[in-house]
C-alpha cells in the first residue's frame, strides 16, 4: 500500500444516505477473480441513468467522493472499496460510515473522512453548486479544507490508523516490519515442524 498523507482535488457529490455496498458494487460483479476492473461496476445500476452524478462531464477526474450519511452499510464486501479506488477515488467524505466499510478502506489506502454532519452538508452543497471546488485532506493534521467556502474541519482518525496510512502499511506491511524476528524464530524451529519456507 502506498502512503496516504494528503488527498487533493475536486469532488463528486453523492447526495444519498444509507448507500450500501450492494449499491456501490452490485453482486453480479463479485464473480470476478482479480482485484482490478471494479471501477466499471461502481454504482453501475445507478449509472444507467444519464443524469446520475458520475455520468456528468464536470465530475470526471474527481479524486474525492462526498456522500450522505451512513455510507457503506450492508455486507462486508471489500469489492466496494476496490471499486471506489479503481474508479479513481482516493477519499470518501461522510458524516457516518459503516464500521466494516471504514476498516476495509483503511486496510487498502482509501481514506474514509468522517466529519460532523454540518461540515459534510456544507461540503456536499458546495460541491453540488461548484464542481470545480478544490478540496484538500491532510491526514497528518486530520483536517479537510476547502478555503473557497471557509471550510476547515477536523475528521476522526485514530492514532494507529493514521500511522498506518502515513507509513503506507497494510496488514502484510505491518507483519514485514518484524521480518528479522520472524526469520530468526523460523531458523530455530525443529525441522519436523511445519514451515513457511
Amino acid at each position: 500500500m502506498e502512503p496516504v498523507r494528503a488527498v487533493e482535488g475536486t469532488a463528486v457529490p453523492l447526495d444519498r444516505s444509507d448507500v450500501d455496498t450492494d449499491q456501490i458494487i452490485p453482486s453480479d460483479w463479485l464473480k470476478r477473480v482479480e482485484r482490478t476492473g471494479f471501477g466499471r461496476g461502481l454504482f453501475s445500476e445507478w449509472r444507467d441513468d444519464p443524469g446520475f452524478v458520475l455520468n456528468k462531464a464536470e465530475h470526471q477526474g474527481a479524486t474525492i467522493l462526498v456522500a450522505g450519511p451512513n455510507f457503506g452499510t450492508g455486507s462486508s464486501r471489500e469489492h466496494a472499496v476496490w471499486a471506489l479506488q479503481d474508479y479513481g477515488f482516493q477519499a470518501v467524505v461522510s458524516s457516518r460510515f459503516a464500521d466494516i466499510f471504514r476498516t476495509n478502506c483503511t486496510k487498502v489506502g482509501l481514506l474514509p473522512v468522517h466529519v460532523d454532519a454540518e461540515a459534510a452538508r456544507q461540503l456536499l452543497d458546495a460541491v453540488t453548486e461548484n464542481p470545480s471546488l478544490h478540496v484538500s485532506i491532510d491526514v497528518e493534521a486530520r483536517r479537510v479544507r476547502a478555503p473557497e467556502i471557509d471550510l476547515d474541519a477536523p475528521f476522526e482518525l485514530d492514532d494507529f490508523t493514521q500511522y498506518r496510512l502515513l507509513e503506507g502499511l497494510d496488514d502484510i506491511g505491518l507483519t514485514l516490519r518484524h521480518e528479522d524476528e520472524i526469520s530468526a524464530h523460523e531458523a530455530g524451529r525443529q525441522g519436523w515442524l511445519p514451515s513457511t519456507a
